[in-house]
């Protein structure tokens, strides 16, 4: 089985071709935080405009890299939300071209769900596992029971991880994008100089919060002398870093128990998406396992943030499974995994 991938979620445009054997064949990224980085975040139009300049250029690449033909693939598949529904449009439309040129089926993958499925495309891990999926939007437990089997123990009620870090790199002076940013500086800053808040830690569910957090932050280095010195701004990043750690630390441990009770046959705790990076976050993670009796795995970097290797498998799944999408698919901008999931957060809020 071999299909080729297209991600256009947010601000990367790419290609991958992968084989049902879990072989990347051609993985091809083009990232935009250049046309960004001025702006301090995402603009939704300048990212939608650069997927339509690149995408047939990049889909020509990983085809070439691959050395395949058209005629060679399965399917095709494409991120069809959720995620900026300019750029998911883009990569939507050319799927739907290539597949309908090629005579191939058309797969719109829940792009969450090319997150959630990586392990098993790294590893060949079996079904279920527990995975946190943190990234600049999205940040929940889920426990993978299958292709399109989801139930979500935890979600944030306001903002997610990867937002948080961009918004405290932002004020810190420390750039776009934010979670790199952040980890270099709090590399040589004292996470105990300061004093922040750990959101929900010790809460009865699994849930996550870290607007408070951000601005805790805000009100910090407000008070501090300016312009913001490097090691005053360094001991701001260690701090946030570890309020982040310690408090997605205590969910995970919830989210744990409720794993183990209810699905005593897994084994494994899964960490996917942007923020899975972080060095300081794995670590954590990698001494809860060992303190739970779960194996932890993370993707290689590269295919912990947005990229279309991982999309172009979670199509792999849904082929073996007989799951195709019909040419009227129409782009989503939100999409969750477990739609019967309770609804949760402030007025306004994205559940």
């Amino acid at each position: 089985m071999l299909i080729l991938g297209i991600e256009t979620s947010c601000d990367e445009t790419a290609a991958a071709v992968v084989s049902g054997e879990r072989e990347i064949l051609a993985d091809v990224v083009l990232s935009q935080l250049d046309e960004h980085r001025p702006y301090g975040g995402i603009v939704p139009e300048i990212a939608a405009r650069s997927h339509l300049q690149h995408m047939d250029r990049l889909v020509a690449e990983a085809m070439n890299r691959a050395g395949k033909s058209f005629a060679q693939l399965d399917a095709i598949a494409a991120t069809g939300g959720p995620g900026l529904i300019g750029g998911v449009i883009v990569g939507v439309m050319t799927a739907k071209a290539l597949a309908l040129a090629a005579g191939k089926p058309f797969l719109a993958v829940n792009h969450l769900e090319g997150h959630a499925l990586t392990a098993r495309l790294t590893h060949g891990i079996e079904f279920p596992y527990l995975l946190l999926l943190a990234s600049g939007g999205h940040c929940q437990l889920l426990v993978v029971e299958g292709v399109g089997e989801y139930t979500r123990l935890g979600t944030t009620i306001d903002d997610a991880a990867g937002e948080a870090f961009d918004k405290v790199a932002k004020m810190t002076g420390m750039g776009y994008p934010g979670g790199p940013a952040v980890e270099k500086a709090a590399a040589s800053g004292d996470a105990r100089r300061f004093t922040l808040p750990r959101p929900m830690k010790g809460k009865p569910n699994c849930d996550f919060s870290f607007s408070g957090l951000k601005n805790a932050v805000r009100l910090l280095v407000e008070s501090l002398p300016k312009p913001l010195n490097p090691q005053d701004a360094a001991d701001v990043c260690a701090g946030f870093q570890a309020a982040v750690a310690d408090s997605v630390a205590d969910r995970v441990k919830r989210a744990i128990r409720e794993f183990q009770t209810r699905w005593p046959q897994g084994r494994h705790l899964v960490v996917a998406g942007g923020v899975a990076a972080n060095t300081a976050l794995r670590e954590t993670l990698i001494r809860i396992g060992t303190e739970t009796g779960l194996e932890f795995l993370a993707p290689p970097l590269g295919l912990c943030t947005d990229n279309a290797a991982m999309i172009a498998w979670a199509g792999i799944e849904r082929l073996r499974l007989g799951l195709t999408d019909g040419l009227d698919f129409a782009p989503r901008p939100r999409w969750p995994l477990d739609p019967t999931a309770r609804k949760v957060g402030f007025a306004g809020v994205k559940a």
